[in-house]
C-alpha cells in the first residue's frame, strides 16, 4: 500500500510565485517619504546662524533685506566675496527687533508659513496609522485561514483535481475495498449510467478497519480516480469549546461542498465526531452533540442530484451513533482490513519501487514473515531495512538488512546490557523451552529464531516463530497448544533448574487471557456449555478492552469459570512438563548452544531436534 502523497502542484504555484511585499515594508515606506518631506519642506533654506550674531549682522550694516515669520527668520546679506549670502536663524521675544531693523536701514516685510504639512503630520497621518492597523486586525481575526471571528467557517482541507496525484495504482493489500470504491468513481465520471435506471448512489461510504491498513489513501485514491475536489479533515476539528462552533462548522462544510459538487468530503477518525449519544448522570457533552445532529440533519437535506459522497473512516465503528449507520447516511460500510501473504508482497513491491535491493531479497519469504502488518508497518519495515543498510555502509539493501529490521519490530530494540552468567542461564532455560515445546506439538508455526539477547521493553529474550500460512479459525486444540508453548519457559524452569523466576509474568498473563477467552467467548468449557459470558467487550480493531459489565453472571458462575479456566492452564502446564521432561538432554543441549552463540536460527534447533534422544521419565 503506497504512502500518502502530498499535493505538489499548489506547493509549486507557491515557490514559483514572487513574495508579495507585506504591510510592515508599506509602513516602512511611509515614514521614510514623511521623513524625507519633512526635511525638504519643514527646514528653512540658507545658512543657520544664532539669533545674537544675526543682531551684531544688523547692527554691523551687513544685512540686506529679512523675511520675519512666526518662528523663523530668514535674510539676506550684502554681496560678500564668500559667495553663499542667504542666512536663517530661529526668532525669539525681541521687542526692539524692529527698531533696529529701521536703524540700520534694512529692508523687511512679514512671512506667513503655510502649516498644513505639520497639520498632517501631528492628526491626519495618525488616524490613518490607526484605520490601518485597524484593517490589518480584523483581517487577521476574521480572516479565512482562521481566527477569533472565524470560529464557524470549516477548517477542511481543499485539494483541487490535479491535486491529489494518488490512484488505485498506489493502494494494495485491499483488493477488496478498492473494488467497492471503484463504483463511486464510476458514479462520479458518469453519474447517468445510475440515474436512468432509477438507482442511487449510497450517500455515505464508511471506511473501517485497523489503524494503518490506508483508509485515508483509498479515499485519496478515489479523488484521485474520479478527479474531483476532494475536502480533508478530522473529525475532532469540528469540537471546540464553544457551543455552536461544530455545528456551524458543518453547515459550512456542506455549503462548500455544493458549491464544488461533484466532489468528495473525507472525515477522517469520525469516532471524534459521531460517538454514541448516552444519558449519562454526569451530564453529556452538549457540544458535540449538536454537531453530530448538524451532521445527521445536512446528511439528509442536501440535494441527491448533486453528485456529493460522504466518506468516512474510524478504527473504532462500535462507538459510532447507530443513525449514523442507518440507510440513507453513511449505508455503505467497506473494510479495509490487514493484507493476506499475497497482499503483503504486492504492498512491499509498491514501497521498494524507489529502494536499491540486492538480487537476493526475496520479498514473498518477507511477506511470509510479516504475518498480521499492516500496510503503514510494512512501509516502516522496507524503511528500518534501508537505514540499516546505509549506516551499514552497503550498496544495496539485502535480505541481512530485512530480518534485522524485522527483529527491531516485533521484539524491540536490542540492548547492550550486562547480565550475569546466572541470569543468562535461566534466560536461556526459558527461551530453550519454548522452542523445544513448540517444535514437539503437532499443528504449531515452526520456530524462526530464538535470542538471550534483551530488546524492546524488559524483553530479556524471545522465541519467534514463523507462520506458514494466515490462519482465521482456530480449534480448541490449537488454543491448548498455544498456551502450552507459552508456559514452556516457566516449565523449563522447573524441570532444569527446580525454581522459578518473574522472567514468566508476560506468559503467565496471555496463557490466562487465552484461557479466560476460551471458557466465557468461545464455549470451550465443558462444565459451562455453550454459553457466552460478556465479561468485558473489546474493541473490534483495536486491543482495548470496554468498560465491564457488571452483573452479567451470578457469584456461582465467576467462581466456576475461574476452576475451568485454572484447569486449562493446569492442562497446558503439565504437558509442557511433560514434554521437556523427555527432551531433557535436548533442553540442556539447546541451552548451552545459546549461551554460546546467544543467537540461534530455527534450521539448527530442528537439526539438533533430529538427532535427539528421546528420554523416558
Amino acid at each position: 500500500m503506497a504512502s500518502p502523497q502530498i499535493p505538489g502542484s499548489s506547493k509549486d504555484k507557491r515557490q514559483l510565485t514572487t513574495p508579495k511585499p507585506t504591510a510592515l515594508w508599506w509602513v516602512l515606506g511611509a515614514l521614510l517619504l514623511l521623513a524625507i518631506g519633512q526635511a525638504f519642506f519643514m527646514t528653512p533654506g540658507g545658512r543657520q546662524i544664532p539669533y545674537s550674531e544675526f543682531k551684531s549682522l544688523v547692527r554691523g550694516g551687513q544685512v540686506a533685506e529679512v523675511a520675519v515669520g512666526d518662528t523663523h527668520i530668514r535674510g539676506v546679506l550684502k554681496k560678500t566675496e564668500s559667495g553663499s549670502n542667504a542666512f536663517s536663524t530661529t526668532r525669539i521675544d525681541d521687542p526692539k527687533l524692529v527698531e533696529d531693523l529701521d536703524q540700520a536701514g534694512v529692508k523687511y516685510s512679514g512671512e506667513l508659513v503655510s502649516r498644513w504639512l505639520p497639520e498632517i503630520l501631528s492628526w491626519v497621518i495618525p488616524i490613518l496609522l490607526i484605520i490601518g492597523l485597524w484593517t490589518f486586525f480584523f483581517r487577521r481575526i476574521g480572516g479565512a485561514e482562521g481566527g477569533v471571528m472565524s470560529f464557524a467557517r470549516s477548517k477542511a482541507k481543499i485539494f483541487a483535481e490535479d491535486d491529489v496525484k494518488v490512484s488505485f495504482q498506489d493502494v494494495a493489500g485491499v483488493d477488496e475495498a478498492a473494488q467497492e470504491l471503484r463504483e463511486i468513481v464510476e458514479f462520479l465520471k458518469n453519474p447517468r449510467k445510475y440515474t436512468t435506471l432509477g438507482g442511487k448512489i449510497p450517500k455515505g461510504v464508511l471506511l473501517v478497519g485497523p489503524p494503518g491498513t490506508g483508509k485515508t489513501l483509498l479515499a485519496r485514491a478515489v479523488a484521485g480516480e474520479a478527479k474531483v475536489p476532494f475536502f480533508s479533515l478530522s473529525g475532532s476539528e469540528f469540537v471546540e469549546m464553544f457551543v455552536g462552533v461544530g455545528a456551524a462548522r458543518v453547515r459550512d462544510l456542506f455549503s462548500q461542498a455544493e458549491t464544488k459538487a461533484p466532489c468528495i468530503v473525507f472525515i477522517d477518525e469520525l469516532d471524534a465526531l459521531g460517538k454514541m449519544r448516552v444519558q449519562s448522570p454526569m451530564g453529556s457533552h452538549e457540544e458535540r452533540e449538536q454537531t453530530l445532529n448538524q451532521l445527521l440533519a445536512e446528511m439528509d437535506g442536501f440535494d441527491p442530484r448533486k453528485a456529493i459522497i460522504i466518506m468516512a473512516a474510524t478504527n473504532r465503528p462500535e462507538v459510532l451513533d447507530p443513525a449514523l449507520l442507518r440507510p440513507g447516511r453513511f449505508d455503505r460500510q467497506v473494510l479495509v482490513d490487514k493484507p493476506d501473504i499475497r497482499g503483503r508482497e504486492a504492498v512491499l513491491r509498491i514501497h521498494v519501487k524507489n529502494v536499491k535491493l540486492s538480487p537476493a531479497v526475496d520479498l514473498t519469504k518477507i511477506a511470509a514473515r510479516t504475518a498480521g502488518f499492516a500496510g503503514a508497518d510494512l512501509a516502516n519495515l522496507v524503511n528500518e531495512a534501508a537505514l540499516l543498510a546505509a549506516r551499514r555502509d552497503k550498496t544495496a539493501v539485502d535480505m541481512a538488512d530485512f530480518d534485522e529490521a524485522i527483529d527491531r519490530l516485533i521484539a524491540g530494540l536490542e540492548k547492550k546490557r550486562v547480565i550475569n552468567s546466572k541470569e543468562r542461564e535461566i534466560i536461556a532455560y526459558h527461551e530453550s523451552g519454548h522452542a523445544i515445546v513448540a517444535s514437539a506439538l503437532e499443528g504449531m508455526d515452526p520456530v524462526h529464531k530464538i535470542s538471550i539477547v534483551a530488546r524492546g521493553f524488559g524483553a530479556l529474550g524471545y522465541t519467534m516463530q514463523l507462520p506458514t500460512e494466515d490462519r482465521y479459525l482456530m480449534q480448541k486444540q490449537d488454543l491448548v497448544n498455544q498456551m502450552t508453548v507459552l508456559l514452556g519457559g516457566r516449565s523449563a524452569e522447573e524441570v532444569a533448574l527446580g525454581a522459578i523466576s518473574t522472567g514468566a509474568q508476560n506468559d503467565l498473563q496471555r496463557a490466562t487471557d487465552l484461557a479466560r477467552s476460551m471458557v466465557t467467548e468461545w464455549g470451550m468449557s465443558d462444565k459451562l456449555g455453550l454459553v457466552h459470558f460478556d465479561q468485558g467487550r473489546r474493541a473490534r480493531f483495536l486491543d482495548v478492552p470496554m468498560p465491564l459489565e457488571r452483573g452479567a453472571y451470578s457469584e456461582d458462575t465467576a467462581q466456576l469459570i475461574d476452576a475451568e479456566v485454572k484447569s486449562l492452564l493446569n492442562q497446558a502446564h503439565n504437558e509442557a512438563r511433560r514434554i521437556l521432561s523427555e527432551q531433557r538432554d535436548l533442553l540442556e543441549r539447546v541451552t548451552r548452544r545459546l549461551l554460546e552463540k546467544e543467537v540461534m536460527e530455527g534450521a539448527e534447533l530442528r537439526e539438533m531436534i533430529d538427532n535427539a534422544v528421546p528420554q523416558t521419565t
